[in-house]
């Protein structure tokens, strides 16, 4: 049982070791990971559709419900408008930020019957 203890112990980090980041980096990161998150998601969509139902009942003007959806915009893009103004001329990365899957094309569509067809136009009639 000693030995169990001893190996969790030397496990352990020692609390005099500096962390892998700084408390203000992981205090970004999270909010980052928040600004992206589905909650935000969900807030912009209720406001746009909240700035819409006011406009469209006349009590907000028509470029104060554009700032505000511009305002959505930016907030949801702030990552790929900061990568595009760090870029600064220089080579992309390789890191692919999304890839599109490789679709099948469709078969041939067989070919359409005359324009005068009609598939109940002998639906009436008796035959013998």
């Amino acid at each position: 049982m000693e030995s169990v203890m001893l190996k969790l112990l030397a496990v352990q980090p020692s609390l005099f070791e500096p962390s892998g980041t700084s408390p203000l980096q992981g205090a970004a990161g999270w909010i980052s990971e928040l600004m992206q998150g589905p909650l935000v998601v969900t807030l912009c969509v209720i406001a746009v559709a909240l700035v819409g139902f006011a406009a469209l009942g006349g009590r907000l003007p028509v470029r104060m419900g554009a700032r505000a959806v511009l305002g959505c915009f930016v907030v949801l893009g702030a990552p790929v408008i900061a990568s595009a103004l760090l870029w600064g001329g220089e080579e992309p990365s390789s890191q692919v930020v999304y890839q599109a899957e490789n679709v099948a094309s469709e078969p041939a569509r067989p070919e359409l019957p005359p324009a005068d067809y009609d598939p109940y136009s002998g639906a009436s009639l008796r035959r013998e």
